[in-house]
């Protein structure tokens, strides 16, 4: 499997996108994101990455209605980020029939009770590996803890879920991937890794999808118009 999947990410009501995940770089600004995620799916995506950006932030959900109607009006998987920081919110939204939950400051600070959480979910939870600096960074990327990537990587592994590795020094910036650092990761975790973070190219999704990743999560280059989904739909497996 290899998927390419466009990013709905929201802040105040609106898809944004943000310069390396800092909440007042804006970078991009467009309104009516239940219609932008139905544009995605009309133009042949078959997952949409949302992330509550305020959550993320803030450390709780707010965008909740919007998520439930872009979930009722798109006929796709959704996997559903920012500010979850309680499992019972995530077994809600599970149950409202959000496909996975993406999981980073609960998954480094409650790692057992997440562990047994995924066990109990099987397959629809995705561990968020956010890198600055090559340390894992949490509560909206504003934290920076001990671990490597691949320390939080390995913790993981025995459970079904899948990775997320975004690496944030480039997040935004459109300015192309670090390959070595993808590659490292791929390689040092038997579990299904995504891979976010500056993508720009159909080359850079050519290159990532060599590495044995299993999906990248694009949205500055699609929304700035530097790569268009039709360019790397045939990439996908």
């Amino acid at each position: 499997m290899f998927r390419v999947i466009p990013a709905v990410d929201l802040k105040d009501g609106k898809v944004v996108r943000l310069r390396q995940g800092v909440e007042d770089q804006v970078t991009v600004e467009i309104e009516n994101p239940i219609e932008i995620a139905k544009n995605w799916v009309e133009r042949g995506a078959k997952v949409l990455h949302v992330i509550d950006l305020d959550g993320a932030f803030r450390g709780k959900l707010r965008h909740e209605d919007v998520i439930l109607r872009i979930r009722d009006e798109t006929n796709v998987e959704i996997q559903l980020g920012g500010g979850i920081r309680d499992l019972n919110l995530a077994k809600r939204l599970l149950d409202l029939g959000i496909d996975r939950i993406i999981l980073g400051t609960l998954a480094v600070k409650r790692l057992e009770e997440v562990k047994a959480f995924a066990n109990e979910n099987p397959a629809r939870v995705m561990i968020a590996i956010d890198t600055k600096r090559d340390r894992v960074v949490v509560e909206g990327w504003k934290s920076s803890t001990e671990f490597t990537p691949y320390d939080l990587a390995r913790l993981y592994e025995g459970c079904e879920v899948s990775l997320l590795y975004t690496n944030v020094d480039v997040e935004g910036l459109v300015s192309g991937i670090d390959l070595g650092k993808i590659r490292d990761v791929v390689e040092n975790t038997n579990l299904p890794v995504f891979v976010a973070g500056g993508i720009t190219t159909r080359e850079d999704v050519v290159r990532v999808k060599k590495t044995g990743a299993v999906g990248v999560v694009i949205g500055s280059a699609f929304y700035t118009g530097k790569l268009r989904f039709e360019e790397v739909r045939d990439l996908e497996e």
